[in-house]
């Protein structure tokens, strides 16, 4: 017996709107499922892991926070993919882009100027830009597989990062951690609404990111061109479009995002430097992306959601006892019943027995 995939004729335009809620009504499902292995009770644990950390205001603005790189590295990574170019290494570009725009508060901290903000930020979307620049340049002039040469290059930014705090941008006075020198506050992302909550200006960066390739895609030449060839390559080529621009485009796009995600985060929450600077979320973005249906406009929704699984898990811990990886599982089971519940929308499945007998799932 084999299992084979069968493209539908008709894509049900209702469930195709629903897939979405379906996959965390699923995700909901088996994570209490999750908690009752686990030995606790699974409704009190769904209530302090979704619900609790909605209740304050303070969580909002974590919220926010956890959100804005989020939403701006699935943003970007939605080009890519409705182009047909697996941006797999936004976590690298993170980290390169949190790097190189940090280089003018660690290397010049006593210079204070009203410019060094916005420098700052130009650098980080610099870096991200040209670090995502390397799998685009492997994938035009080589040919390589760009998930390969991205999602590698990761680690080695994050090698790179650790070497760097623990080498020649460690702070003398820093007690021997490996830290940076704190930013100084000409170099800090501000809040939103000052003395009201943690959250800064990234998250504006992020809705406006959002808004303006939402915009492109619909109604720009650009994002038809992206539509277009992430569809079908040689039908982009009868339009006159290139596919090697294209990478080109996408890989940049993505790239820029993301390395203006890890400036804002390094600035405006961390405040300087460190060995870690991220918990995934250059990975999480890739399930935001999706569960947004690769529309810009609802990754916003998607990357409030995910927000919600760091904050969930940090109040799960404190609260009932659990592991820190349980917000994982949950990104993790998110995902899988997102690309479940699209690739039974799309095809059907067939049950094909030895003798030529078939069997087909009706879905």
């Amino acid at each position: 017996m084999r299992i084979e995939l069968q493209k539908r004729a008709r894509v049900s335009p209702l469930f195709s709107i629903l897939s979405p809620l379906l996959a965390l009504v699923l995700t909901l499902l088996f994570g209490a499922i999750m908690f009752w292995l686990l030995g606790k009770n699974p409704l009190s644990a769904l209530y302090i892991y979704f619900v609790e950390p909605l209740l304050e205001i303070w969580s909002l603005h974590e919220l926010a926070v956890k959100a804005a790189p989020l939403i701006l590295i699935a943003v970007g990574l939605a080009v890519c993919y409705r182009s047909n170019n697996w941006n797999i290494g936004a976590e690298g570009q993170f980290t390169i882009g949190a790097i190189t725009g940090s280089i003018l508060p660690v290397m010049y901290p006593a210079w204070h100027s009203p410019m060094i903000l916005p420098l700052m930020l130009i650098l980080g979307m610099i870096g991200g830009a040209l670090y995502a620049g390397i799998p685009a340049l492997l994938k035009t002039r080589f040919n390589t597989n760009e998930i390969l040469t991205s999602l590698m290059l990761v680690y080695i930014a994050q090698l790179y990062l650790d070497w760097l705090v623990r080498g020649p941008w460690r702070d003398p006075q820093g007690n021997n951690f490996p830290i940076t020198k704190t930013f100084q506050i000409e170099a800090v992302v501000p809040e939103i609404l000052s003395s009201s909550g943690r959250a800064h200006w990234a998250f504006v960066f992020a809705i406006v990111a959002a808004v303006a390739l939402w915009f492109m895609m619909r109604f720009m030449l650009k994002g038809f061109e992206v539509s277009v060839l992430g569809q079908s390559e040689r039908a982009g080529r009868f339009a006159g479009f290139s596919a090697r621009r294209m990478v080109w485009f996408s890989m940049l796009l993505s790239g820029a995002l993301a390395g203006l995600a890890g400036i804002s985060e390094v600035s405006g929450s961390i405040g300087h430097l460190q060995p870690v600077i991220s918990p995934g979320y250059g990975f999480t973005a890739i399930i935001v992306a999706f569960l947004g249906r690769l529309n810009p406009l609802g990754i916003i929704a998607s990357g409030l959601v995910l927000a919600l699984t760091y904050l969930g898990g940090e109040a799960a811990q404190l609260s009932i006892g659990i592991s820190d990886k349980v917000s994982r599982v949950f990104q993790g089971l998110l995902l899988f019943f997102v690309l479940s519940c699209d690739t039974l929308i799309h095809y059907r499945i067939r049950l094909i027995f030895a003798g030529a007998k078939t069997a087909e799932v009706k879905g």
